[in-house]
């Protein structure tokens, strides 16, 4: 709503807040008048909280504004982005605020909320994602209902930045060793991730029709993941999608020591790489195998997904140029995979400095 608070020549304030529109869609305006200029911002604002709460019509709750939001982007967002929404409201959101009227929430309200949140554990980053959630919700409210709330004063917790290690030099080699000795089609999905960045649901997705042997070329064209099904608590799907974002569509040469291993298992073109047959495996059951090979070859278990940490980090020591880096590994723009993926270790960094050397 518009603000204005003006000095009039007989010395008094006048403040003026939006209360509508009129029929031919002119915005219609209250004026209140204070001795001071805080006298009339406080009418002001007396006035557009009575306007929005009672006389707009616009007491919507919580709960209410969420389906019809859910309702308006269910046909611009994937799949997978609506069930993370849905888990955001109907784990954390909804039991706090479900019933609480939108013009009613308060930065107040919000920041009580925020540090309940971080007192049950939940991580920083998290908490900000469910924050940007709601708010998103709150703009859609706001625009369909004519009200308004401040959210400035809101007061977001600092995420601490931890970047993944690597995996080992000397655990790589004990990895790949095993994996070349027990090649089959879980391992030839491990050595792509690890030497060409793979995440596990795109590896999950992959296709023999997506592998051009001939110009030695994979082409990520899906993924795979397992998402909640909505309105059964507990309840997962495993559905296929396309990436996770347009810069995510591309292809990847395959380094020329790989292609003996494709080719000693190529099959029909609708099977996926990771089954030798037209059914997938889903990324947790990957997950599971994955584990399960690191401990049979003695390796630190760690996530899966430090595969592509390691891969991002092994390739920029390796001399490739970040912008090059990113398009492999699929990302909207070099900040991503300078900030996120490239973890230089103390042996990289000393033969660095030491080649200064030369200038001494």
């Amino acid at each position: 709503m518009s603000l204005c608070i003006t000095k009039r020549k007989d010395g008094r304030f006048m403040g003026r807040f939006a209360v509508g529109r009129s029929a031919d869609g002119k915005a219609s305006y209250q004026y209140v008048y204070g001795k001071t200029y805080d006298e009339a911002l406080k009418k002001v604002q007396i006035g557009q909280e009575v306007e929005s709460r009672y006389l707009s019509n616009n007491n919507i709750s919580v709960s209410q504004a969420y389906q019809e939001w859910l309702s308006a982007i269910g046909n611009r967002v994937k799949e997978s982005t609506c069930a993370n929404y849905r888990t955001k409201f109907e784990k954390h959101i909804l039991p706090e605020f479900g019933e609480t009227l939108c013009c009613d929430l308060t930065a107040g309200k919000i920041n009580t909320f925020i540090n309940k949140k971080l007192a049950d554990g939940l991580s920083a980053g998290y908490v900000r994602d469910i924050f940007t959630v709601l708010r998103s919700m709150l703009r859609y409210a706001q625009e369909e209902y004519g009200f308004h709330i401040s959210l400035r004063n809101v007061a977001l917790p600092k995420i601490v930045k931890r970047k993944a290690e690597k995996i080992s030099g000397g655990e790589q080699k004990k990895l790949t060793a095993y994996l070349k000795d027990n090649m089959d089609h879980t391992a030839i999905g491990i050595l792509l991730s690890l030497y060409m960045g793979l995440r596990i649901g795109e590896l999950c997705g992959l296709r023999w029709a997506d592998i051009d042997l001939e110009n030695k070329v994979i082409y990520v064209r899906r993924t795979i993941q397992r998402i909640s099904v909505c309105g059964e608590k507990r309840k997962t799907k495993v559905i296929i999608s396309s990436p996770k974002s347009d810069s995510s569509f591309r292809a990847i040469a395959v380094p020329d020591f790989i292609m003996p291993y494709l080719e000693d298992m190529r099959s029909g073109a609708e099977c996926y790489l990771l089954s030798g047959s037209e059914n997938c495996v889903e990324p947790r059951a990957f997950q599971y195998r994955y584990k399960k090979i690191l401990a049979k070859c003695r390796v630190k278990d760690h996530n899966f997904h430090q595969l592509r940490h390691t891969f991002a980090t092994n390739c920029m020591q390796q001399g490739f140029d970040a912008k090059t880096l990113s398009i492999i590994l699929g990302h909207k723009n070099v900040n991503i995979t300078l900030n996120r993926y490239i973890h230089p270790d103390r042996v990289h960094e000393r033969r660095l400095m030491n080649s200064i050397s030369a200038l001494f």
